[in-house]
């Protein structure tokens, strides 16, 4: 009697074994935790439904920032190169109005009667020999011939022919035009060093001459490029107090003024 209640004991345990936790429990217990469940279960996939919305609105947002910016970027180069341009075929159209009073103004020293006695002054040369004379026609050819390349974008060849034009004609009323056009035409090869360096001597050589001060706005245009901004400034506030009536002084104010 006693090996059978042991046995039937023992049937009782395995029978509790394998039976599912859940059918430990009444229905009314197991109903209200698998509706706690599907709570959770409900609440964790809105929160990560949320999350994920968030998630693609802060794209979209950072997508149509992304393309305003670049509205922005390529506005704002057309705007510099069309100022760019404007400005150069501003220099150009100045630069030639000039040119048609200097060449008259080569000739005309050119014409002055000579020294006593018929012959011509040393104008300078050792030991009293004359220089040779100038040719205004031939100088004013190879100007034009410099700056035409300069107009059509030809920045390597300007510079060479106008770096050729000052070396050789460094006495003629369109060396410090033909210097100033050289620093422009490194400036638009992207070489800043070399433009400051050009631009500069025509400011301490040919101060008086009416690029000098466009030389130096466009000498800190260069120092601003070249991440000087220090450099840059003194360079705009010497223009400034050296040439206060200049359209250049008047442009380099405004500069100062925003920084």
């Amino acid at each position: 009697m006693t090996a059978q209640r042991l046995a039937l004991a023992i049937a009782a345990i395995g029978t509790l074994a394998s039976t599912p936790a859940w059918a430990l429990f009444g229905d009314d217990e197991a109903r209200r935790q698998v509706s706690e469940l599907r709570t959770q279960t409900n609440e964790r996939l809105e929160t990560q439904g949320r999350a994920q919305l968030d998630l693609a609105n802060q794209i979209e947002a950072l997508k149509s920032e992304v393309a305003r910016l670049r509205g922005q970027v390529e506005t704002l180069t057309y705007e510099l190169e069309t100022t760019k341009k404007r400005q150069q075929d501003f220099y150009i159209d100045l630069d030639e109005r000039l040119r048609k009073i200097e060449p008259a103004s080569a000739a005309t020293t050119a014409g002055t009667p000579a020294a006593a006695g018929g012959k011509p002054a040393a104008d300078g040369a050792p030991g009293g020999t004359a220089s040779k004379p100038a040719d205004p026609a031939a100088e004013a050819n190879a100007y034009e011939a410099a700056l035409n390349q300069f107009k059509a974008g030809k920045y390597k060849e300007a510079a060479a022919a106008f770096d050729t034009f000052v070396k050789t004609h460094p006495n003629s009323d369109l060396a410090p035009s033909a210097q100033y056009w050289l620093g422009n035409s490194y400036y638009g090869q992207r070489d800043c060093k070399k433009a400051i360096e050009a631009q500069k001597l025509v400011v301490s050589r040919w101060g008086d001459h009416p690029k000098a001060p466009d030389a130096m706005l466009n000498m800190s245009t260069c120092q601003q490029e070249l991440g000087d901004a220090k450099a840059a400034r003194q360079t705009m506030e010497m223009l400034v107090s050296k040439y206060p009536g200049s359209a250049a002084a008047a442009t380099a104010s405004q500069r100062l003024k925003k920084k």
